[in-house]
Formats: structure tokens, C-alpha cells, sequence
């Protein structure tokens, strides 16, 4: 819908406007586009759409801070670059009781941040289900990566030396495993983010 509403302008006249613009029209914003009556009609629509959404939405996150920002888990994941409301929200819900996880790498694969393979004797025989585990922590992991990178110099570095070695695809995902074990051991020993320890 908002891509709609993006890409009107630029079909009709070449100008493009951004997501941001998007967001902040309204009834006379639509307007000034000066768009042809069917077209300002479906965008007038989707704006509509768009504002209804962004209201329920806010809602909902509202709600969710109010059940997840008081518990100590929330507190502990915000001290790890690159999560922030959105991704330790995610993360603590779920993620559950930390204890139902043996170890590091057990919450690392259920995160989906680890390959699945069949291994015989050193050797590759196949792959695992590649689709076990859940898929929301992989997505808040991947994200916080991503994250992690601009706000932390030891996960650039140590995202450019994988890199280096392999491809970005493959660098990131291990930077998100990094993320994984860090957090499994933090929450595990009630202790907040070291950089050092999650990097040396």
C-alpha cells in the first residue's frame, strides 16, 4: 500500500517521493500532487489504509512495552548493540524461559543461526531442516547484525574479517550467532552485554 502510494507520483509525472513523505500525507497532501482523479482516489485509499494500520500498530507496540519492559531479560538484551526495543521485545517473547536451552548451542540453532548439516566423519552427507527452529529469533538476530555493525567497532571488525574469508551473507550470519550465544549466556548468568568476552 504505502508502495503505492510511493510510486503514483512517479508513474504519473517521474517524480518519485519518499516513504517518509508517504507517511506524513494526508487528504489536501494528496492534493497538491495534482494527480488524475483515479489515481488521487487510490491514493487517498491507501493513505487511509496506511494511517489506520500505523494507529493499530502503535497500539499494540504500546501494549507490548507495557508487558515486556519491566522484565529483566528486556533490560539485559537492550545492553547488546544493535537491539533495541523492537528486537528485545522480539527476543525475550520468543525465546521463553532461557532454561529450556542446554547450552549456547542449542539456543543458537533453535535461532536458526547455525547450519544444518549431516556430518560423517568429517565429511558433508546432506542437510538437516533447514526449516526447524524459529523463525522470528533468526529475523531478530539477522537484524541486530545488521544493527550491531554501526553501533559496535569490534562487530564491524570482526563482520569484515568473516568476509573477507567468505561472502557478506555468510559473515552476517555469523555475526548473528556471535549475538545468539552472547545472549543465551547473558540471560543464563544475569549479567549485561560484554563486548569483550562476546568478541575475544
Amino acid at each position: 500500500m504505502a508502495l503505492m502510494a510511493q510510486t503514483a507520483p512517479s508513474r504519473q509525472y517521474g517524480t518519485r517521493i519518499t516513504s517518509n513523505q508517504v507517511k506524513k500525507l494526508d487528504q489536501a497532501a494528496v492534493h497538491q500532487l495534482h494527480l488524475p482523479y483515479d489515481v488521487a482516489l487510490a491514493v487517498r485509499a491507501n493513505v487511509a489504509v496506511i494511517t489506520t494500520l500505523s494507529a493499530q500498530i502503535a497500539i499494540v507496540e504500546k501494549r507490548l512495552q507495557e508487558e515486556v519492559a519491566p522484565r529483566p531479560d528486556y533490560a539485559l538484551l537492550s545492553t547488546v548493540p544493535g537491539i533495541g526495543q523492537t528486537l528485545a521485545t522480539v527476543i525475550v517473547l520468543e525465546t521463553g524461559t532461557i532454561e529450556r536451552f542446554a547450552s549456547a548451542g542449542n539456543f543458537a540453532s533453535y535461532a536458526r543461526c547455525v547450519d544444518s548439516q549431516r556430518m560423517s566423519n568429517g565429511k558433508k552427507k546432506g542437510e538437516g531442516n533447514t526449516r526447524n527452529g524459529n523463525p522470528y529469533l533468526c529475523w531478530a538476530f539477522i537484524e541486530a547484525a545488521n544493527f550491531a555493525m554501526h553501533f559496535s567497532a569490534e562487530a564491524r571488525q570482526f563482520y569484515e574479517r568473516k568476509k573477507a574469508r567468505t561472502n557478506p551473507i555468510i559473515a552476517r550470519k555469523a555475526l548473528a550467532h556471535k549475538l545468539a550465544r552472547a545472549c543465551f549466556h547473558m540471560l543464563k548468568e544475569r549479567k549485561p552485554f560484554d563486548v569483550t568476552r562476546c568478541f575475544a
